[in-house]
């Protein structure tokens, strides 16, 4: 019962092969490869961007830390949710690859930014004021850290704000296949026609070995990102492998399928637990991550039977009463089995 996270899943078949085939014989390097064309294509096509710029690199950490870093100068702020990762979980890194920058961590419901609190965050920095951060740019996550989705219209009103204090717009897409398959719309509907400057599109959590896109739907940033990609030393020599996997990814919408199947799974996760008396959700499920409380009794029970995950947002104190609610993380992915949900829920059903 492994629900820990989707980094822990395997890679796709489809991406596994791809690797092998791409291993045979001998390929130009550092992005020069036949495949990456094909994926540049592939993204334009996809994302209805024919202009768009589009660049690999093997972690989440450096899409988003140099894609920041080619839209904020290093006194600018950078406005995002409280709990996003380019905060909590890069260690420091986007303000590494900036040459400085301050994240401004805004709190707001079910990791969800608003306009309303959006603009009074951009509003409280003052500006002209020599002593402070100016406003830089603004950074959303879909799908967000508490597992809910973003609608095309609900991105285009948090660009319009941005727009109107001249800020660029980033978006982590870690699970950008979820969000998509979630909210029913395109990607270009979710990205650039919404107002979105720059996209970190996730391969790894859903499927691949170890890729993620950087989309700069801004050409003119094409080449400052060359070059800081390089300077940050996530240049891949033999790139062959992040195109290949790109291409398979892209190629006959598996990106979509995958994210399809973890989202179904998940909804059939928090269906299972919202029926449970003693346990509830905290947020709405909506791509393929469930966030609930279970009695500490309950938790207990999962973990003697061998379920993995983590609670939210830290853990526990060991000890305390049975009946104490705790809250957790429960994330389904790609390879994520049914029979691993009905495992779950039998054990806090009591039926195991």
């Amino acid at each position: 019962m492994e629900f820990a996270s989707d980094n822990a899943s395997g890679a796709a078949p489809e991406i596994l092969a791809a690797v092998t085939a791409v291993n045979a014989g001998a390929a130009p390097s550092y992005g020069a490869d036949a495949s990456m064309a094909r994926v540049r294509a592939l993204i334009r096509e996809t994302f209805e961007a024919p202009e768009a710029e589009v660049y690999l690199v093997a972690t989440g950490t450096a899409a988003n830390s140099l894609a920041l870093a080619c839209h904020c100068p290093p006194w600018g702020a950078i406005y995002a949710h409280a709990s996003a990762h380019v905060d909590t979980d890069e260690c420091g890194a986007p303000e590494f690859y900036i040459g400085g920058g301050k994240i401004v961590r805004i709190a707001a419901p079910d990791g969800k930014l608003t306009p309303g609190i959006l603009k009074a965050a951009i509003e409280a920095t003052p500006q002209g004021f020599v002593h402070s951060h100016q406003r830089g740019m603004v950074t959303i996550t879909n799908t967000t850290e508490a597992g809910t989705v973003y609608s095309p219209a609900e991105v285009a009103a948090l660009t319009a704000i941005a727009r109107d204090h001249a800020l660029p717009v980033h978006m982590d897409g870690a699970r950008f296949a979820n969000a998509v398959v979630a909210a029913d719309c395109s990607p270009a509907e979710m990205t650039w026609k919404a107002g979105i400057d720059v996209l970190s599109f996730g391969g790894t959590k859903n499927g691949c070995m170890g890729v993620e896109a950087v989309v700069l739907f801004d050409p003119a940033k094409a080449w400052e990102f060359e070059l800081r990609r390089k300077r940050g030393g996530h240049l891949f020599s033999k790139h062959r492998f992040l195109s290949a996997q790109m291409e398979a990814y892209l190629t006959g919408d598996l990106w979509r399928r995958l994210a399809a199947r973890a989202n179904t799974l998940a909804e059939r996760l928090a269906a299972g637990i919202a029926a449970i008396p003693e346990a509830s959700l905290l947020h709405p499920r909506e791509a393929n991550m469930v966030f609930a409380y279970l009695p500490r009794r309950l938790h207990r029970r999962l973990m003697e039977r061998g379920a993995h995950y983590y609670f939210w947002p830290v853990d526990p104190p060991s000890e305390g009463p049975d009946d104490e609610p705790l809250a957790a993380r429960f994330v389904c992915s790609w390879a994520t089995q049914e029979t691993e949900i009905d495992a779950f829920l039998s054990v806090i059903r009591g039926r195991d």
